[in-house]
């Protein structure tokens, strides 16, 4: 009887190159999601060599996804957000349409319709959390001014991009019907994750964290692991096949109920390393999809891509800062951190080169940007901390 062993080759793949490539890139002073991202690349279509199943690793990256947003919703604090809300707010929705009409604007030069164009903005607007916040630890600075505000103007743009995800294959999916049609399906739709929000905000915030203290009694790792990790899918499903919505929406609600109960933070360190592992497998999955000869076909447009990230998204920040007078100091800390995308706008990208609305060379394009900015980010950095320093005093001549 032949022995299928494609799921235990795709895992073996996936883990041992990402692991390897990861470590080469932390050795270099890199972000581990390169090496991830490039481990994929290895083992995807477009390279020589063994392939990978691409239907299993999607599924995988699906689980991936499924645990990201329940530990940004696990992460998510209404609290840190309220403290910085007159700028994070702002700031966030206003570098996010820049980013958005600079994306546009380059995607009908390239000859992407609207739609298309407006969307590949969009999904290089958003910056990395995984990228942000190891930038402002390396250097101390997640609890100084300019830390709290680009955390809380992450936690706007990672709002903005829940409701993305909600709202795009709404839309898509009724691209052909008439304007009242499509209100009135979308309508219909939201009024379906309202009541699954509603449900989750009353019933989920009283039955979850009781169900987390009677796990908790048993004393038993492994079973408040598990009972974790089956929250999170659970809720997940539920909001997939009975409220309709997706499975990312799902799971971000159930970590935001959970991180306002007592054993939050328990919950959020117990399911760290299967988010961890998890989400390795949701880089590796991105990697396959890309296409790496786009970058010798198509440079100018890369270069574009790459500069809307770099350089259009700090111009906003900075111009945003520097009208809520933060010191030069904090506007260019803020600039850096944003530089940069990642795993929201892979989710991003996925969804919408599922239902259309992206074609696979915009795809290429984001994944691009993504490796190119996040290799940049270091020295964009090193830039602003060179840039943030006071000009040297001259000195006195003798007379």
């Amino acid at each position: 009887m032949p022995h299928d062993d494609s799921l235990i080759l795709t895992l073996v793949a996936g883990f041992v190159l990402a692991f390897v490539l990861g470590m080469a890139a932390n050795r270099l002073k890199l972000s581990p999601l390169v090496g991830y991202l490039l481990a994929g690349v290895a083992v995807g279509p477009f390279t020589p060599g063994w392939v990978a199943d691409a239907s299993l690793a999607a599924q995988l990256a699906e689980i991936g996804v499924i645990l990201l947003m329940f530990g940004v919703g696990l992460h998510f604090s209404v609290g840190d957000l309220l403290k910085v809300r007159n700028i994070a707010i702002p700031g966030a929705l206003g570098q996010i349409a820049c980013a958005t009409l600079l994306g546009w604007g380059v995607g009908r030069l390239l000859g992407m319709g609207d739609a298309e164009s407006a969307f590949f903005g969009l999904t290089l607007s958003v910056a990395s959390t995984v990228v942000l916040l190891r930038a402002l630890e390396e250097r101390g600075a997640v609890k100084s001014e300019a830390g709290r505000v680009a955390v809380g103007w992450l936690i706007v743009e990672d709002i903005v991009m829940v409701l993305a995800l909600v709202l795009i294959p709404l839309v898509a999916g009724r691209a052909q019907a008439s304007a009242g049609q499509i209100a009135l399906g979308v309508g219909g739709a939201l009024a379906q994750i309202a009541i699954f929000v509603g449900f989750m905000m009353i019933v989920g915030a009283r039955v979850l964290p009781w169900l987390l203290v009677r796990i908790a009694h048993t004393r038993s790792r492994e079973l408040f692991t598990l009972g974790v990790l089956a929250i999170a899918l659970g809720i997940a499903y539920l909001a997939y096949a009975v409220f309709g919505a997706s499975f990312a929406l799902g799971a971000f609600v159930a970590g935001v109920v959970l991180s306002s109960s007592p054993l939050g933070h328990n919950a959020a360190e117990r399911s760290l390393p299967l988010r961890d592992a998890f989400a390795v497998l949701f880089f590796v999955s991105v990697g396959m999809l890309f296409d790496p000869a786009v970058l010798l076909e198509r440079p100018a447009a890369v270069l574009a891509a790459v500069l809307i990230v770099l350089a259009g998204k700090s111009a906003a920040a900075l111009a945003i800062t520097a009208a809520f007078r933060l010191t030069r100091s904090a506007s260019l800390t803020i600039a850096a951190s944003l530089a940069q995308i990642g795993e929201f706008s892979f989710i991003l990208a996925g969804v919408g080169l599922g239902v259309g609305i992206m074609g696979r060379e915009a795809h290429d394009l984001v994944i691009a940007a993504a490796l190119i900015s996040i290799l940049a980010n270091p020295f964009v950095f090193r830039l602003a901390d060179r840039l943030s320093r006071p000009p040297a005093e001259p000195e006195p001549t003798s007379g």
